[in-house]
């Protein structure tokens, strides 16, 4: 039976709340109801009780201190985006690269699905601040589930327990999410987003983006819609600190499609030329941004753990994140060695003898199938990190100096650039993508565009967010100034013509650079590019003409995008601005292509 004890404890706090449990119970009905409450008591219980349920798996407590592995459902293990639905009453707020659902078609599906699903089971209450606690940022939600590997989850990735009733009082301000595994059926599974209700539901699936509320839900989609309704950004950005051997230090945020190193980036760590350089992270992930008392643009990370993916990273592609998994965190769906601690393709170690794969079945270095999931995870909290900004709790967040755009492209965009203004920064992010592999679709160097990589995230249609971020501008008195880059530019013979990694600092120093006035430049038809000599090249090896190539602007090639662009914008339709035609336009004539 279910304790209405507790519920009854909550309505004197907070009536709101307690009433729409009392509904979401109605519905569900469980067997009993626990509140979390963030205590390490009660953490230390949970993971318990899941190592118990064999949710989860201790790890060798000698190599890998509490942490544990998670195995999911095998039809379970990624983003549903296929079944990922804006529910809008008018289809046009969702826009053409949202899937739509009429909100009462939704809302009927999933009420039969949640109906009595929860009973034999027990319901969470998961309260959870996003944002810095007691930050003009921070808002609350809460999360009601079945899964006690979601709360696990949530207590890594978010702020949560009484704090965040705290924070809520007697407000009917908060997200209300309400999620089961239900079966894992596939056939019954939906990840709804209502933004004129704040409110998500989530049903059939326990992975991450999926089950997780707290994270693409609503710190994306939902906050997106809210970002435009009250002017404030939510962004698929991660934040950075730049700091020179000097002392000083500037902020950036950068926005990346996935597989572009966004994680890697954010922790950073400088080549040994580089001595005195630091990178501080403050987010890896999202970033919220508004405008402030001074003009400028401030941002804080809403989450407090990162969600990373477990594949490629290593010694050598992210030390930062390899020494903060070595604790407390959960792994999800890499593969086990036979004493109990972690591998995963890419980890930069041989694979040893007897690995178990990530469906628990032994295998071998002769196998066909990676032992790792290639979306396996690690949920770990953000203080692991040796490289953690000591901002990253800031109630008012960090100024951000400068905005970065990056896809994964063989050719065309050029190493870096700067944007003429704000308008052509607008114009650079809502055409960024990334070139597919021959692995993903069987041809090589199709272009999937990813503006602002939100294509996934943004709640509402792309046109009009592309409308809203060229109207921030009127709300900022000291705009940062927007860059490109391009990691991944490659040879004739298919080399990539940057090193990456640790040397992508060198970029970021001109960009600082750049933004305090100091670092040389000449315009192009695409943006404003380094002078010669301008980016600092000490110590690397690179030889000119790759340097050269690297930041080549061809204008064939030029030509070509700029067709697939006009395609992009003809497909989401009459609200794309028509600014950003005058800038595509703008490009062409400047490279004579009429």
């Amino acid at each position: 039976m279910t304790d209405m004890r507790v519920l009854r404890k909550t309505a004197a706090t907070n009536h709101f709340l307690s009433e729409w449990v009392a509904q979401m119970v109605h519905l569900t009905k469980p067997d009993q109801v626990v509140w979390c409450d963030g205590s390490e008591t009660e953490r230390q219980r949970l993971f318990k009780q899941a190592v118990a349920a064999r949710v989860l798996i201790p790890l060798n407590s000698a190599t890998r201190p509490g942490c544990y592995l998670h195995r999911s459902n095998p039809n379970d293990v990624a983003r549903s985006e296929d079944l990922t639905f804006i529910c809008t009453p008018n289809r046009d707020d969702a826009g053409p690269t949202n899937n739509w659902m009429a909100p009462d078609e939704a809302y009927q599906r999933l009420r039969g699905w949640f109906d009595g699903s929860m009973r034999g089971r027990t319901m969470y209450v998961v309260p959870y601040i996003l944002g810095p606690i007691d930050s003009p940022f921070a808002r609350v939600g809460i999360e009601l589930t079945d899964s006690v590997y979601v709360v696990l989850n949530m207590g890594i990735m978010t702020r949560m327990g009484t704090v965040a009733l705290d924070a809520l009082g007697s407000s009917d301000d908060f997200n209300r999410g309400l999620h089961s595994t239900l079966d894992c059926d596939p056939q019954r599974r939906l990840i709804c987003h209502f933004p004129q209700d704040n409110a998500v539901w989530s049903a059939g699936s326990g992975y991450g983006g999926n089950a997780l509320l707290s994270k693409k839900c609503f710190a994306l989609r939902i906050a997106s819609w809210l970002g435009r309704k009250e002017g404030w950004l939510a962004e698929h950005m991660l934040i950075l600190g730049l700091q020179s051997p000097s002392g000083e230090t500037s902020y950036i945020a950068a926005a990346f499609p996935s597989a572009c190193g966004k994680t890697n980036l954010s922790m950073l760590t400088p080549p040994p030329s580089f001595r005195g350089w630091r990178v501080f992270t403050v987010g890896d992930d999202i970033a919220w941004m508004r405008v402030g008392p001074d003009g400028r643009l401030w941002a804080v990370n809403p989450e407090a753990g990162y969600f990373g993916v477990a594949p490629g990273t290593s010694a050598h592609s992210n030390p930062n994140a390899m020494k903060m998994v070595e604790r407390d965190t959960i792994f999800t769906n890499v593969a086990m060695t036979p004493d109990r601690d972690v591998w995963w393709e890419g980890m930069g170690v041989e694979a040893p003898a007897g690995i178990f794969d990530w469906q628990g079945r032994p295998w071998r270095k002769d196998s066909d199938q990676p032992a790792a999931h290639p979306n396996s995870r690690f949920t770990t909290p953000m203080h692991n990190n040796p490289a953690l900004s000591p901002r990253v709790d800031s109630p008012q967040g960090v100024p951000i100096s400068a905005i970065v755009f990056g896809g994964r492209r063989a050719s065309t965009a050029p190493l870096v650039l700067e944007s003429f203004d704000w308008a052509h920064g607008v114009y650079l992010g809502a055409t960024m993508g990334s070139e597919t592999t021959a692995a993903a679709t069987g041809k090589v160097g199709i272009v999937r565009r990813d503006p602002m990589a939100m294509l996934p995230f943004c709640g509402y249609n792309m046109g009009d967010y592309f409308a809203h971020w060229l109207g921030m501008q009127s709300r900022l008195k000291h705009p940062p100034k927007v860059f490109m880059v391009n990691w991944f530019r490659k040879d004739r013979e298919g080399r990539f013509l940057w090193p990456g990694y640790g040397e992508n600092i060198r970029v970021l120093k001109w960009i600082v650079d750049r933004v305090n006035g100091r670092a040389g430049a000449h315009d192009s038809a695409v943006g404003v590019m380094p002078a010669e000599g301008s980016l600092d090249l000490t110590g690397i090896d690179i030889s000119n003409d790759s340097l050269k190539e690297a930041m080549a602007v061809k204008p064939q090639e030029w030509a070509v995008e700029l067709d697939l662009q006009e395609e992009f914008f003809t497909k989401i339709g009459e609200t794309v601005p028509a600014e950003l035609d005058v800038q595509r336009e703008a490009l062409r004539a400047g490279l004579e292509l009429d």
